[in-house]
């Protein structure tokens, strides 16, 4: 007797998780890419949020920089290398995302000689704030 009510509880949470199924199926769920904690975020009452693109040809390289804020870079296509002053060198590839930290001296590059890189950048910052300080 113990089995029946058992087997009726089982069939009873598999219909109704194939009826949940069913009814998310057309539903976009965001997949998580990055998870970071990070320090030196804007405190302000106000903030300003970018997001811009930048495409690399091979062998281009970015300018030796900084960043008051962190900035978030997602690799659309290619691999991104990130070398950043004092920390080892990241390199990214496309579906992938990385932070880069505030007030570190940095060059980012696409080291490929013969594959374009594209990124997708994130920045939140206080109003009017540069994006990049270049570095010496």
């Amino acid at each position: 007797m113990r089995t029946a009510p058992s087997l009726a509880i089982v069939l009873l949470l598999l219909a109704t998780h194939s009826v949940s199924l069913a009814q998310e199926a057309g539903l976009a769920k965001p997949q998580m890419v990055l998870k970071e904690i990070v320090q030196g975020m804007p405190k302000g009452d106000r903030q300003e949020v970018r997001v811009l693109t930048a495409s690399f040809k091979p062998g281009d390289k970015t300018v030796f920089h900084t960043h008051r804020f962190p900035v978030t870079v997602y690799v659309l296509e290619g691999e991104f290398t990130l070398e950043l002053e004092g920390h080892p060198t990241m390199t990214v590839k496309a579906g992938q995302a990385l932070v880069e930290p505030p007030h570190v001296k940095m060059t980012g590059y696409n080291r490929s000689a013969k594959d374009p890189l594209r990124v997708l950048i994130f920045y939140t910052s206080d109003p009017d704030t540069p994006f990049l300080d270049p570095a010496r």
